[in-house]
């Protein structure tokens, strides 16, 4: 059953608002706005680019009627935590999960991740979490934003590696659901995240070849002061 069609079976509808994350696409905004409800943006936690309870809680209002909590990057929300907020708050929680891949194409996957995670420098490597099945292997490239993040993404293509931005906009920036909002850790997440391969198909010599080409702009990228 689809998320709007969720929604609208719990009773969702004209004059309730629904929580959701702002990093991400935008089919979860979409689907709140398709059963006459108003989206309310939220800010991440920074580790798991997932809602942040915390900032969950202090976004509920007198006409919030459920939650969304979108899994992100193979990376679970804080659900015991969300599920807490709902039963204390009355509120619909729903979860929207990533594709599930075999066992061992996960198991590969995280073997590639613990692989770059002790090898790359110069980019922040992705916190492990409990259950991570790396969907993708999303860095932060620090520095001055997104010049420095685009920057090092077109020099390490330009060396034959594939990377992709995750998020180019957040939701609450795009003109059909524009708010002005403030949420720090979703912006500088989309500012400064890139997704490098990690699938199970890599060879080593692949991995080898993402780790020597980020490796060597390691030093050109400075910290912004």
């Amino acid at each position: 059953m689809s998320t709007a069609a969720r929604l609208r079976a719990a009773g969702v509808g004209a004059g309730d608002e629904v929580i959701v994350p702002a990093f991400g696409n935008a089919e979860v905004a979409e689907a709140v706005i398709a059963t006459g409800a108003l989206p309310v943006f939220v800010d991440i936690d920074p580790s798991t680019y997932c809602v942040d309870a915390a900032e969950v809680e202090a976004a509920v209002g007198p006409r919030t009627a459920a939650l969304v909590a979108v899994h992100r990057f193979g990376r679970l929300a804080d659900m015991p935590r969300l599920w807490d907020i709902g039963r204390r708050r009355g509120l619909l929680v729903l979860e929207q999960g990533e594709s599930e891949a075999p066992h061992a194409e996960v198991e590969e996957r995280r073997a590639h991740a613990t692989y770059l995670d002790g090898r790359l420098r110069g980019v922040r490597t992705p916190e492990c979490g409990a259950g991570h099945t790396y969907q993708q292997y999303v860095v932060r490239v620090l520095g001055n934003g997104r010049p420095d993040r685009d920057a090092f993404a077109r020099a390490v293509r330009a060396k034959g590696v594939e990377c992709r931005v995750p998020v180019k906009t957040p939701v609450h920036r795009m003109p059909a659901f524009r708010r002005d909002v403030c949420l720090p850790e979703t912006e500088r997440a989309a500012d400064e995240t890139l997704a490098l391969p990690v699938n199970a198909s890599l060879t080593k010599r692949e991995m080898q070849r993402i780790v020597s080409a980020c490796n060597a702009l390691g030093g050109l990228l400075q910290p912004a002061f």
